[in-house]
């Protein structure tokens, strides 16, 4: 497991270290988003068009690469965060580094000009999201919170909305800004607006990005976020067959070998 990375002299306290920010994919799978999850004993993932990462209860935890390899499939690319090491037999295609950011001073403000995004606006934020690539974005990640944007002559120019939702913390993310509207403070407005609601039902708002994004890490540790830690996030292969991945065998146990019973689909593929 990674550990928190260093905050310069004076900053805010950081908050104690914390089991569902540590591993915050699990703790949203098997929490508050399990009705958006495919679970079988110590591995999830997120549904297909919702959010492209699965996770580990222990991810130091062969049995639970086992129980991952069980859940995809063989010959399937997966991405997982956070890995220190991926077990023999799975194939690392790519790999990074990413930050987690904590609110410890974020002024939360709802924002008049704010509208809520819903699956109607999917197209709209598609084309958005692939003019600025502010990070993964399904045609069902809207489900996974409340998206707000900001149009201009009608057009969708700036949204920010909810992804990971944990217990006591929710993620900000989808931060982005149509090119020709930048530096107008479009994305701080979204922010604080998303914030207030997520503060509004108790959580607390924390975020991810890309360690080499440092625009976008200096504007969140201006607006009141703080870098709390560090972590490799890699997409990787499972193995072909069960029979390839000798080192990931494990005894089987019944309780652990029944799948968790799959949420019902509400039919909107």
């Amino acid at each position: 497991m990674a550990r928190p990375t260093d905050v310069r002299a004076g900053a805010t306290p950081l908050p104690p270290a914390d089991p569902v920010l540590d591993n915050a994919v699990w703790a949203a799978l098997t929490g508050p988003h399990a009705r958006l999850a495919d679970r079988y004993g110590r591995a999830a993932r997120y549904r297909p068009e919702t959010y492209a990462f699965a996770a580990l209860a222990d991810p130091a935890d062969p049995a639970a690469w086992a129980d991952l390899h069980t859940l995809v499939g063989p010959g399937t690319t997966v991405r997982v965060k956070p890995v220190e090491r991926v077990p023999d037999g799975w194939e690392v295609l790519g790999e990074g580094t990413g930050v987690q950011l904590v609110d410890t001073a974020l002024r939360a403000a709802p924002d008049p000009e704010a509208v809520r995004l819903g699956a109607d606006d999917v197209p709209e934020i598609l084309d958005l999201v692939a003019r600025t690539r502010p990070g993964p974005f399904l045609s069902r990640t809207v489900e996974m919170g409340t998206y707000l944007g900001i149009r201009h002559h009608g057009r969708l120019v700036a949204m920010a909305g909810e992804r990971l939702r944990t217990p006591g913390w929710t993620e900000i993310s989808a931060v982005c800004t149509d090119p020709a509207y930048r530096g107008r403070g479009l994305a701080t407005r979204l922010v604080r607006a998303v914030a207030a609601g997520i503060r509004d039902r108790g959580d607390t708002p924390f975020l991810h990005a890309a360690a080499d994004n440092t625009p976008a890490i200096r504007l969140y540790e201006s607006i009141g976020f703080t870098l709390r830690r560090r972590s490799r996030i890699v997409r990787v292969l499972s193995p072909g067959t069960i029979g390839d991945r000798p080192a990931l065998d494990v005894p089987t146990r019944s309780a652990r070998r029944t799948p968790a019973r799959p949420a019902a689909h509400d039919g909107r593929r």
